[in-house]
């Protein structure tokens, strides 16, 4: 009933995403077990990063868990997992820097930084509705408007997810160009922490590009609906 030939895309760019979520930690993993020539831990590497941008006074915390780093703008906290604060490997120096261009773009009001947390509250109200508003569309065709709004409710949670990439890319980009002005690795080095880096990216472009074609189809189906009327 549901069935819709986008949906080979969308099965499509699932696989994908599995791959990448399995790919992001194959390669942390990897560059886990090779030492940062600095001997620096994620932990110390975040707070010179911090402090040479002057953010002295945001704190830099250990977390359960494994790739459960984060910047959370509400407490301006650097949280890091356990294994990339308390290592000295490619691996957690990477990751750490990464959290830490979050709060260095927090500083600087980065544009799209800026964007994506004036949508948050929207975006949490519309991702939990949407998926109801969808499936009673689905149900109840005599009632075109639930599947329109539901639909408009979507596109916002999918635009949140393509503001989502630039934040991330731009965030890895002013961790490179810090650890290597900063000294933190070695030129050598830089290979390895591309690696780390893109891994991660490459998850939040999967899970917006299943978002977008998601998306599509939906918008696919209410138009037939229309013509058919």
């Amino acid at each position: 009933m549901f069935f819709h030939p986008m949906d080979f895309l969308i099965i499509i760019a699932f696989g994908l995403s599995m791959w990448a979520s399995f790919r992001v930690r194959g390669t942390f993993n990897k560059w886990s077990g090779v030492p940062v020539y600095s001997r620096m831990t994620g932990a110390e590497a975040a707070r010179r990063m911090l402090d040479a941008n002057g953010l002295y006074d945001v704190p830099v915390e250990a977390v359960p868990g494994t790739l459960t780093d984060h910047y959370d703008p509400m407490a301006r906290t650097v949280r890091l997992s356990e294994p990339v604060y308390f290592q000295s490997s490619i691996s957690a120096v990477s990751v750490a820097c990464h959290e830490v261009g979050h709060a260095i773009q927090h500083q600087v009001h980065y544009p799209m930084l800026v964007a994506r947390h004036k949508m948050f509250p929207v975006v949490n109200f519309a991702s939990g509705v949407a998926p109801i508003l969808i499936l009673a569309g689905f149900f109840f065709q005599s009632i075109p408007w639930l599947l329109e709004i539901g639909i408009i409710f979507f596109a916002v949670a999918v635009a949140f997810q393509l503001v989502t990439l630039p934040v991330e890319f731009n965030a890895s980009n002013r961790a490179r160009n810090e650890m290597v002005a900063q000294g933190f690795i070695s030129n050598e080095e830089e290979r390895g922490v591309a690696k780390v880096l893109n891994a991660a990216a490459l998850t939040y472009v999967a899970a917006a590009l299943i978002s977008v074609l998601e998306l599509l189809k939906y918008i696919m189906i209410f138009n037939g609906r229309n013509n058919d009327d």
